[in-house]
């Protein structure tokens, strides 16, 4: 099975969130946009829902923090107290400053990982290029042609609009 795409190439990211909302507003099926840098407002262009990583953060972080309260704990009071100056064996302001140090490690460790999880990235993966210079100093949008109410030339009008350096048509074997 086949798939065919159109792939429209722009020079300036105030031109790519200009069509990428225009598309957007068209119902059409926007693969992916390519940047050479983070675009502010292009997911919302895009119609993306907001990313669940923060939340992977915060919450793999406390996970961290706890188990790390945990077993500090365990460790002065319950396997192997030592009486130290008379103090608490579970002494908790005590253990505030390592505590943090291990819940930062956590979110931090853990939100790299589910990046790479999410993303399907991983070591010695070439990426897909699109055209030489995508990434580097231009942007382009892919959208795929999902239905026979797709019209090629008026997308490419639509392209055209929006100051498009090129325009091309694919078919990409599935």
């Amino acid at each position: 099975m086949s798939r065919r795409l159109l792939v429209g190439f722009f020079e300036t990211e105030s031109d790519i969130l200009g069509v990428t909302r225009a598309a957007r507003e068209l119902d059409l099926n926007i693969v992916d946009v390519y940047s050479p840098y983070a675009l502010h407002g292009l997911d919302r262009a895009m119609g993306l829902q907001p990313s669940r990583l923060p939340w992977v953060c915060f919450l793999l972080g406390l996970l961290g923090a706890g188990a790390k309260v945990w077993f500090e704990f365990w460790t002065t009071a319950i396997d192997w107290p030592i009486n130290v100056g008379g103090k608490p064996w579970n002494s908790l302001p005590a253990f505030v400053p390592i505590t943090f140090e291990v819940m930062v490690l956590f979110a931090g460790l853990s939100t790299v990982f589910a990046f790479f999880l999410v993303s399907r990235m991983r070591p010695g993966k070439e990426p897909e290029r699109l055209l030489p210079g995508v990434t580097n100093d231009r942007f382009a949008i892919l959208l795929e042609e999902s239905d026979a109410a797709f019209d090629t030339a008026k997308v490419a009008a639509l392209f055209r609009a929006f100051h498009a350096v090129h325009v091309e048509e694919r078919v990409e074997e599935v």
